[in-house]
């Protein structure tokens, strides 16, 4: 029976554990968050059991995946960049809108977004271009230039409907550059670049986009679902996210001490909350299942989740669910350490910056350290594939730690006496 049950719980014991961990807070939280879900579905149980629907279809992709060779992601790779350039293109083209953002389409029935698959494509093929250009002073000069011909069609894609994602996903490719050796020269010119882009795309935010952060008090509330339909009607422009990015900006940097009773929940409704809930807690928590302010929270079972989890469980239980972020980038580093070869780890690595990057963005955008997005929390958040893709490459991390721990033994095993002797022979 523990044969059968370790053939299928295969690779680093720690990452599924810290998976496990994720997981349970994720079904406990998205069930106490999903009031609003619950109410139009009519049933309390719907939305957890269709998430947990999700985490079990998730598990057993990433079964498969672990099971898979490092090899074969990378006779993936080619494949892959043709399809996430293709779906990138095709969700500027004919996306499904939500919230104002085209991010979503539909392929075979499913409705996914591309840009979580290209997340995964585009580290996986910076790894390999690091991994095969390496040299016994670090990376080629060359590696650096093949890197920014595959981020080119990518990051750009990504960034007319996604700018945070955007920005982590560079952010991602860069720090795999530095573990990557690649010339520091290099490095430097880049980041002068990307700092002169990020005050251009800044200047022209500010410059075209408009705020609409103000929300005109006299307005009734059918005037204001009209001003809503017609947002949602002009964002099929190409900069319609101008606008939406500018107002974030804008309540992000005037974020003023303001009186209680002078607050607008029409304004600013989710930061305004998301404060409620945190100042609310009082430090120890109300206790799973009951949070006040998920009725309140649009997206309480997503991108601010985080917050619903402080409501809940305190201080300590924030300080846990970061914790486990933090113990799978530091196991991670360590799967890394030992591969013989550098592509597993450098992919591995990538994969665990892609997760934990974006787990604590979310974190600091409810604590109100950064300004809204729409990112949610990894493995935790209530979500469709995005929680399948997450999956997937923890998957993959427990594939390379097969391997690590594999190679690790055969070293052993060569020092040993007797395996010399059974060699010489």
């Amino acid at each position: 029976m523990e044969t059968k049950i370790g053939n299928i719980f295969k690779g680093d014991k720690v990452i599924w554990m810290v998976f496990f961990f994720l997981c349970i807070i994720s079904i406990v939280e998205v069930y106490s968050a999903s009031s609003q879900l619950t109410y139009k579905s009519g049933s309390y149980l719907a939305p957890v059991i269709k998430h947990g629907g999700i985490l079990v279809v998730g598990i057993f992709c990433m079964i498969i995946t672990l099971n898979i060779g490092c090899r074969y992601f990378k006779i993936a790779t080619p494949f892959l960049l043709l399809f996430s350039i293709a779906t990138l293109l095709w969700v500027i083209i004919a996306g499904q809108s939500t919230n104002g953002a085209m991010r979503w389409i539909s392929l075979l029935g499913i409705q996914f977004q591309p840009s979580e698959i290209a997340k995964g494509t585009l580290v996986l093929a910076t790894a390999q271009i690091l991994s095969a250009m390496q040299t016994p002073t670090g990376a080629d000069k060359n590696a650096f230039n093949y890197i920014l011909i595959v981020c080119l069609p990518i990051i750009p894609l990504i960034m007319v409907e996604n700018l945070s994602t955007a920005i982590l996903l560079s952010g991602v490719v860069f720090f795999m550059m530095v573990i990557g050796r690649v010339p520091m020269q290099q490095l430097g010119k880049l980041l002068g670049i990307a700092v002169l882009t990020v005050v251009c795309v800044f200047a022209m935010v500010m410059l075209i986009g408009k705020d609409n952060s103000n929300v005109d008090p006299n307005k009734t509330l059918t005037e204001r679902v009209d001003d809503a339909k017609e947002e949602e009607h002009q964002s099929r422009a190409v900069f319609h996210r101008l606008d939406t990015w500018k107002s974030r900006i804008i309540k992000f940097v005037n974020n003023k001490e303001v009186a209680p009773e002078d607050v607008d929940l029409d304004i600013d409704a989710q930061r305004s909350h998301a404060n409620i809930a945190i100042a609310s807690s009082n430090i120890v928590g109300k206790g799973p299942g009951n949070s006040v302010e998920r009725d309140f929270l649009s997206q309480a079972f997503s991108d601010f989740i985080y917050a619903i989890i402080i409501e809940e469980m305190g201080i300590v239980g924030a300080i846990v669910v970061a914790f486990l972020y933090i113990i799978l980038l530091f196991r991670t580093g360590r799967i890394a350490n030992r591969c013989e070869n550098t592509f597993p780890a450098f992919f591995a690595m990538g994969l665990a910056l892609l997760l934990v990057t974006q787990a604590l963005f979310n974190m600091c955008v409810a604590v109100g350290l950064a300004p809204v997005t729409g990112q949610p929390l990894p493995l935790v958040s209530k979500g469709g594939t995005s929680t399948i893709i997450n999956c997937i490459y923890i998957g993959a991390i427990l594939s390379i730690s097969r391997s690590a721990k594999k190679k690790q033994f055969d070293k052993e095993e060569l020092k040993s006496p007797r395996l010399a002797v059974s060699l010489v022979i």
